[in-house]
């Protein structure tokens, strides 16, 4: 069977693109807030050993951000078509957010 080829052959190729499709405030910001969210919530259940809570964090993390993406970027999420890429995105944003390289 005939795969189809991404039109990414790296990250380092993806992560333009990624960043085009994240150019809305909100959206950005519901993207930190849900990557937030998930750090409090997987730290949480890993000192309480309460496992059951980690079900949450797709639905944290992807809820967030789809919420940016649908109402006020008015795009597709880039994980529908890349969710590796994208996943590996979600925290190369998160982390040039909160170290100032991208506006808050």
């Amino acid at each position: 069977m005939h795969e189809k080829k991404s039109q990414f052959d790296s990250f380092k190729a993806f992560y333009p693109y990624y960043l085009a499709e994240h150019s809305n405030l909100i959206c950005r910001r519901l993207h930190v807030v849900g990557s937030i969210l998930v750090v409090l919530l997987v730290g949480f259940t890993v000192l309480t050993q309460q496992w059951y809570w980690l079900w949450l964090v797709p639905v944290i993390g992807y809820g967030f951000a789809w919420v940016g993406h649908f109402f006020f970027e008015k795009n597709r999420p880039a994980t529908f078509t890349h969710p590796l890429y994208s996943l590996a995105g979600d925290w190369v944003m998160f982390w040039q957010v909160i170290t100032g390289k991208i506006k808050f």
